[in-house]
């Protein structure tokens, strides 16, 4: 695996991000996958201001390689946690799940390397005007809040790489090495994973859930409330009480209420198979295991060199 845009403008060994999600990317998975050559990512989504200053504290404690945190742009208490980013010197960032032009030039005057995470081309255009270092562009398989075109990575990737001239890392369903080698080819030059590093040790989500993620097979998930903001999580107890709303057809209000507050806590971090939002990718249906996070960076490597090299050999 030989270094390339994306490995360079991170530097980093391997062009492998771990996705920063809500309620399972603390310091500690992110300082593992940092230290296995990959990049960690704090995912800020799920956390208060001071809650993120410190997970960012222990991070550096942990690695002297290169980190990031992801934001979600909707967030409320945003410019709190972009003062935390910026005093605490954080280099990379990632923005997702809102407008790129707020904040961009804001963090790249203090020395900020800029990620925007997206669904579709005209989003991904608009996030290379707005001056961000690269692109996620995210396939609908990936698990938790996701684009409403349903766009699959396979499709997406290509698309985005023929309007954009800045790196590009894709993610959604991207559970291997060999995944990460197809994406490669058509035109990433980096991948972001984040289900397979739900179901690590380091993972902060709850046992509970990372055992429900490795259970889960072919058609575990799906992707629903489109009138609120779409969201990939497994078939439980809460979805179903979601899907006999829509059957009976309620309104975006009903929907909302019955969706409450907290459900992605509730499910992921506190471990309520039952009433709890428990987002996750398709690609779970592949992971068969609870192993720590530098094993997956192993993994992926290696699965990629092999399906090269085998590759390489077909006549």
């Amino acid at each position: 695996m030989s270094k390339n845009r994306v490995s360079r403008l991170f530097g980093i060994e391997y062009p492998i991000i771990q996705a920063g999600m809500v309620w399972a990317s603390g310091w500690r998975l992110a300082s593992a996958v940092s230290n296995a050559g990959g990049l960690g990512l704090i995912g800020a989504g799920s956390m208060y201001p001071d809650v993120l200053r410190k997970h960012i504290q222990k991070c550096k404690k942990a690695t002297q390689k290169p980190f990031g945190v992801n934001v979600p742009l909707l967030y409320p208490d945003i410019d709190q946690l972009m003062e935390v980013i910026v005093e605490e010197k954080v280099p990379i960032v990632f923005t997702a799940a809102g407008n790129p032009k707020l904040w961009t030039d804001y963090l790249k005057s203090h020395g900020c390397t800029v990620v925007h995470v997206v669904s579709s081309v005209k989003f991904a255009l608009k996030a290379q005007d707005c001056g961000v270092d690269a692109i996620v562009a995210e396939g609908f398989e990936a698990g938790g809040h996701n684009g409403r075109e349903e766009t699959t990575t396979l499709t997406l990737i290509p698309l985005v790489k023929k309007a954009i001239d800045i790196p590009l890392i894709a993610a959604g369903g991207i559970g291997s090495g060999a995944a990460m080698l197809a994406v490669m080819v058509l035109g990433a030059e980096g991948v972001q994973v984040g289900s397979r590093f739900v179901a690590t040790q380091e993972a902060s989500s709850h046992a509970n859930f990372k055992e429900e993620v490795v259970k889960a097979d072919q058609g575990a998930t799906i992707l629903t409330l489109k009138e609120i903001t779409p969201v990939r999580m497994i078939k439980n107890a809460f979805y179903q009480k979601i899907n006999a709303l829509y059957e009976s057809g309620a309104s975006v209000e009903q929907l909302r209420e019955a969706l409450g507050r907290g459900r992605a806590k509730k499910g992921m971090f506190e471990g309520d198979l039952v009433e709890g939002e428990l987002e996750i990718g398709q690609v779970a249906a592949q992971i068969e295991s609870i192993i720590p996070a530098a094993a997956v960076v192993e993994e992926f490597v290696e699965t990629y060199n092999l399906t090269l090299d085998s590759l390489s050999k077909i006549n």
